[in-house]
């Protein structure tokens, strides 16, 4: 355990719920990681499957040592803050606690605001609620793309063009749709290669 050798911080954010499971999406699917979910968003997706975490000032406040502490009571080396919407908030202190505990950091944003604090992946899922800031999409290292109908392909395709090219790129059926996408997202990755299936794991397995 590493936690005695963070130094005291106090800085605070409002977190909706911290849980240790698998990640169940993109690159890392399938790992350990623990999850900090903070309160607070403005994007507003109407299919948001997490709409409780809309209101920041409804949920507990917790200091970077209490997250750091109650995360690395778990013998996983993963951490994933996600939302809400992460990157209304600087992270900068909670990043580097939990790198000083000796985590990997991971951010799961829509990258409607600068991504502040120092990060080891960021998936990034743009909303049309609310578009993507530039300097957000040049950071990902994957760009997730929430297919919901098939306008999105195009839409997808529009941010594809404006990240890196080291970025993977992936296409995921929103879940209420499932059925009814995850056909079309499969003959869309047969004609366009570069693109790679994500599928919520988590959900199909029962776990959070």
């Amino acid at each position: 355990m590493i936690v005695s050798d963070i130094k005291t911080n106090t800085t605070a954010y409002p977190v909706m719920e911290h849980f240790y499971t698998l990640q169940g999406e993109g690159a890392y699917s399938g790992q350990a990681a623990y999850f900090i979910r903070l309160g607070g968003c403005d994007v507003g997706c109407v299919w948001c499957d997490v709409k409780e975490s809309w209101d920041a000032a409804v949920h507990p406040v917790m200091t970077c040592d209490s997250i750091v502490a109650t995360a690395a009571a778990h013998p996983a080396r993963i951490a994933v803050i996600t939302g809400g919407e992460p990157a209304m908030y600087d992270l900068s202190e909670l990043c580097d606690a939990l790198h000083n505990a000796g985590f990997r950091v991971h951010i799961e944003t829509s990258g409607a605001y600068p991504i502040r604090g120092s990060f080891d992946w960021i998936t990034l899922s743009p909303k049309k609620f609310k578009a993507p800031v530039g300097e957000s999409l040049a950071k990902a290292h994957e760009l997730k793309v929430v297919v919901y109908n098939k306008n999105d392909f195009k839409w997808g395709e529009e941010h594809a063009a404006k990240v890196s090219e080291k970025c993977i790129l992936y296409l995921q059926p929103e879940w209420s749709k499932k059925e009814e996408m995850t056909p079309l997202i499969i003959s869309y990755i047969q004609e366009h290669p570069r693109w790679q299936l994500s599928l919520q794991t988590h959900k199909y397995i029962n776990i959070p």
